[in-house]
């Protein structure tokens, strides 16, 4: 026996069809980003820009590479999305909340991949004058204002605090003391240099919004919303001159940016090096997230060295494209070891 649709009513479920496929979904869709040369130009704005030293010419590129993310608080992912992307073997498609927390606004997630950003910039800089055997400045700065927040459009992100209540301060610890030590309610008085300039801000106390996962009643904590962290600086100024990216992961290839064009001869050899990577101010390697897409992206930008963080060395594994050399590092020496390694046609420690 023939069975027959009515017109109607397959077009009706076609349309249906058509329709869910552009549901959103709360999975995230991560793929190959662009890479950008740490020690060249983007829009002929040098990605690092050094003065007030001699620096030096050169040569190849130092890449730091990036994952596109469709799906975040900034955008939807429909279901044809996340369907190609488990097609794809060089996308991932991943739960929403394992990238962002479940409450956090646009505004929050922007604020928050800035920050670590400008972190990793803090970070890099101290770790390559350590492995350089120069001098690190040291300030207390406003590293992020909550939305709604006391402190908001009184403290800004890059403020250096000098004082509180006239008390000159010395350690992020420091200003939670300071803020914590007087009754809920209390205008308390920062002193901070913004661009050069002392300003005077009066903040005012709230109590923090208590928390039910945890045992402690923190309404009782007099909160006023920044977060606070040390800014690292040379003895001479190093601006970064990229945009449109978040995250700490650049970090890595920032330090060897850095240490690149502040010593004699070319790091590269001519050659195209990528990588990825976390720094602290002590040179430490730390691991990230998205390797297999930046293995991929790195490979399609030429590159020939990929230093991967020791710690996703699992995830590297049997995702490496052919005619890439990964090296395994934990720490910006090891990174640098890896570079004159493969310069001289040596083996690099590999992922195992």
């Amino acid at each position: 026996m023939r069975l027959r649709f009515k017109p109607n009513l397959s077009w009706t479920l076609l349309i249906l069809l058509g329709a869910a496929m552009f549901i959103p979904v709360p999975y995230v869709l991560t793929t190959p980003g662009p890479v950008f040369n740490t020690i060249g130009k983007v829009s002929e704005i040098e990605l690092i820009s050094i003065s007030g030293t001699e620096t030096f010419p050169t040569e190849g590129e130092l890449n730091m590479t990036t994952v596109r993310e469709t799906g975040g608080p900034q955008d939807g992912l429909d279901i044809f999305q996340a369907i190609w992307g488990w097609l794809d073997p060089d996308s991932r498609v991943v739960p929403r909340q394992y990238l962002y927390p479940e409450d956090e606004t646009e505004e929050e997630n922007t604020a928050r991949n800035a920050e670590a950003f400008s972190t990793s910039q803090s970070y890099a800089i101290s770790a390559a004058m350590n492995f350089l055997g120069k001098p690190v400045l040291e300030t207390i700065v406003v590293t992020s204002v909550g939305v709604g927040a006391p402190a908001l459009d009184k403290l800004r992100a890059g403020d250096e605090i000098i004082s509180v209540d006239s008390q000159v301060m010395t350690s992020p610890e420091q200003v939670v003391v300071a803020v914590r030590a007087k009754p809920i309610g209390t205008n308390l008085v920062f002193v901070v240099k913004r661009e050069g300039t002392e300003l005077t801000q009066i903040v005012t106390s709230v109590p923090k919004e208590d928390d039910p996962s945890t045992a402690e009643d923190e309404s009782i904590i007099p909160y006023i919303g920044i977060g606070i962290g040390i800014n690292y600086e040379a003895q001479f100024p190093i601006e970064f001159g990229v945009s449109g990216v978040g995250g700490p992961s650049a970090g890595s290839m920032f330090a060897l940016g850095i240490i690149d064009k502040l010593t004699p001869g070319a790091l590269t050899d001519g050659q195209i090096i990528a990588g990825t990577g976390t720094i602290d101010s002590k040179g430490n390697v730390g691991e990230i997230g998205g390797i297999q897409q930046k293995l991929v992206g790195a490979k399609d930008a030429g590159a020939v060295l990929f230093l991967a963080p020791q710690g996703n060395c699992d995830d590297v594994i049997g995702h490496i494209p052919d005619g890439l050399t990964v090296a395994s590092v934990a720490t910006l020496e090891d990174a640098m070891t890896a570079i004159e390694a493969f310069n001289d046609g040596a083996q690099v420690k590999a992922c195992s």
